[in-house]
């Protein structure tokens, strides 16, 4: 089984429920598909056994089969391709913008004189080990990189389905959250009980829905903020699956980069419980 841990907003312990129920299965795998700020390592201390490189292919003209028609430009939907034209007084040329290159592979498919072949580029890099009886990947985009989601996909397939797969998605609800999420047979979604908790739940609980993915909510420093959490949703029919309070033991371990179930064992039985509850509504 797959399950997702996300969250609408940063900072709600996303990575915090992730970390700890992998712990708590024991024969689990953890994706820690945050490639832009990867921390899942900072808690289960993994050793890293291997290392590969991960690419997408890109665009490259061959400038003397290239007639400067102009059709490569018209096909890409995102813009990254200009194509001068040839003047009296010069011979054209080509600009391609890597950073808004989707990979579709659409220009060298399309042109007519066959000019374009697609070369690699290297986004990132993708980190494979173990922490116990844990699996660990995740991956690192490559600073100034603009797109997440290829390397995220990439991480993905990693996955083994021997075990059970939580994967730690990025905050918010843009591409890389549905590029995390997408496939998933669970969701969690990790968050807080104030306006600002609420407010990007709604957001989240919209998007699992579009993508039909079932989901339930862990709330994290439960005993702070209002009532207005639990009233969502009670009346929107989500299932709570777990209430985390604030509390100052966890937060110090937290500090410390260790996760709280290797110290608080009774977490570990609230874990367990909650993977149940899972399975039950997955089943469902």
């Amino acid at each position: 089984m797959i399950i997702s841990v996300a969250s609408g907003k940063g900072g709600t312990g996303k990575t915090t429920i992730a970390v700890n129920l992998a712990l708590a299965l024991g024969n689990a795998q953890v994706l820690d598909c945050d490639v832009e700020e990867p921390n899942a390592h900072l808690f289960l201390h993994p050793e890293i056994k291997e290392t590969r490189s991960a690419s997408v292919l890109i665009p490259e003209v061959e400038k003397q089969r290239c007639n400067f028609c102009g059709h490569c430009q018209r096909v890409c939907a995102y813009h990254a391709i200009a194509v001068i034209p040839p003047k009296e007084q010069s011979k054209g040329g080509v600009l391609f913008f890597p950073h808004l290159c989707h990979s579709c592979g659409a220009c060298a498919i399309l042109c007519p004189q066959g000019a374009i072949r697609e070369i690699p580029k290297e986004i990132g890099t993708i980190e494979l080990g173990s922490a116990g009886q844990v699996q660990f990947v995740h991956g690192r985009l490559n600073v100034g990189e603009a797109m997440s989601p290829p390397l995220i996909r990439q991480v993905k397939e990693f996955v083994n389905s021997t075990r059970t797969v939580i994967i730690d998605a990025p905050p918010g609800t843009s591409c890389p959250v549905v590029a995390s999420v997408k496939g998933s047979d669970y969701t969690i979604l990790v968050t807080e009980p104030t306006p600002f908790g609420l407010n990007d739940l709604v957001l989240a609980v919209e998007v699992l829905k579009k993508l039909q993915i079932p989901f339930g909510v862990v709330i994290n420093r439960s005993d702070i903020g209002d009532d207005k959490m639990e009233s969502y949703c009670r009346e929107s029919r989500i299932p709570v699956l777990m209430r985390v309070p604030f509390d100052r033991e966890i937060a110090e371990l937290y500090s410390n980069g260790i996760p709280f179930v290797l110290k608080k064992p009774e977490y570990s039985v609230k874990f367990k419980d909650m993977f149940n509850m899972i399975k039950e509504e997955v089943a469902k």
